[in-house]
């Protein structure tokens, strides 16, 4: 029965059927229906939006709709955090390619292959700038670490200019620590309309892609190299990543949600998750974009707030508090922001 009525109901609780739109709209409004009513659409029980009712099982009952919204929260979180690991792993294993490549000489006839090593500021510069001189759409950028450096921003200011003066629209992901930089307010004054920029909690390493066909990404720590990527499957799957954060991510000119606990602040918040995934305080402040000396700061704030004398204290406190996961749906995050604010998209 139930392997039939996945057959029939191929969905997720994200994307109801009519059929069982209809019944759980109705169970949610009367607070039961009946089993014989729910019989056509056994996708509601599969996903468990609807279960028995212990008082008469010929009777059942809904899941509350805001248990569902955290339930699909949830599960868009940890899909864009595997999201983000695999990225992490396919750098790791190109920057071990492009160390072989490196060794053995590149061979003749490979410039414009589907993965290119730029070794070099210079060479990264320059591809980087053919790109832009080609893009005629879109530019999707990525840009991890704290509050933007003056140095940062105006090294990609000419293509910027370029873009933004040949209509290309440029979207730019964040920190939201990146918030605070006058820099970039300052940037994406002088950009107007021509970019849109979201904030996250945390983001994926650096990544830059050229309407959907050219993407770069770090291949090293320190930066002095990239990868060049061409390969349609690649690409696809990096722009599939940022469209994830994107929707995840809060418009720049919108506030970041209320936690919903007095004394707790957004980042706070956000430190306690982490805490809690069982990560050292430096690895905290990196994906934060937030120094060390900052983070045991929020730290130290989170113990004296939730009434915590140890780390091991804390980690209770935390969890027993609800902050020992993702926050909970907030209002306009899937909404895009106005237009006028946004990022150099290509630094």
């Amino acid at each position: 029965m139930a392997g039939r009525g996945a057959e029939q109901h191929p969905h997720g609780a994200d994307r109801l059927c009519a059929a069982g739109d209809r019944v759980y709209s109705r169970a949610v409004r009367r607070g039961r229906v009946a089993r014989r009513d729910a019989e056509p659409v056994p996708c509601l029980l599969e996903l468990a939006l609807l279960h028995p009712d212990p008082d008469d099982m010929d009777w059942l009952v809904p899941t509350s709709p805001q248990e569902v919204m955290t339930r699909l929260l949830r599960e868009v979180y940890d899909e864009v955090s595997a999201g983000q690991r695999r990225v992490g792993s396919a750098v790791a294993a190109f920057e071990w390619y492009a160390g072989l490549g490196s060794r053995l000489g590149a061979p003749p006839g490979t410039e414009g292959t589907a993965i290119r090593v730029l070794d070099g500021l210079a060479r990264i510069q320059a591809a980087m700038d053919e790109a832009t001189e080609v893009c005629a759409s879109e530019v999707l950028t990525v840009q991890p670490g704290g509050i933007r450096r003056e140095h940062e921003l105006s090294e990609g200011l000419h293509r910027a200019l370029a873009l933004r003066g040949r209509g290309v629209r440029m979207r730019d992901l964040y920190t939201h620590v990146a918030r605070h930089g006058q820099g970039l307010l300052n940037y994406l004054e002088l950009m107007g309309d021509a970019v849109e920029a979201r904030t996250l909690d945390e983001v994926v390493d650096r990544l830059i892609l050229f309407d959907r066909t050219v993407a770069f990404i770090p291949a090293n720590a320190e930066r002095t190299m990239a990868l060049e990527l061409r390969h349609p499957a690649l690409v696809a799957y990096l722009v599939t990543v940022f469209e994830r954060m994107w929707r995840l991510a809060i418009p720049l000119t919108a506030p970041l949600p209320d936690t919903g606990i007095e004394g707790i602040s957004h980042r706070e918040r956000s430190i306690a998750a982490l805490l809690a995934e069982g990560h050292q305080d430096a690895v905290i402040a990196e994906r934060l974009g937030i120094s060390v000396r900052t983070c045991r700061a929020h730290i130290a704030r989170l113990s004296e707030t939730l009434g915590a004398a140890s780390r091991t204290q804390l980690g209770v406190r935390i969890a027993q508090a609800g902050l020992d996961g993702p926050p909970g749906p907030a209002a306009g995050v899937s909404a895009p922001g106005p237009p006028g604010r946004g990022s150099p998209s290509a630094r």
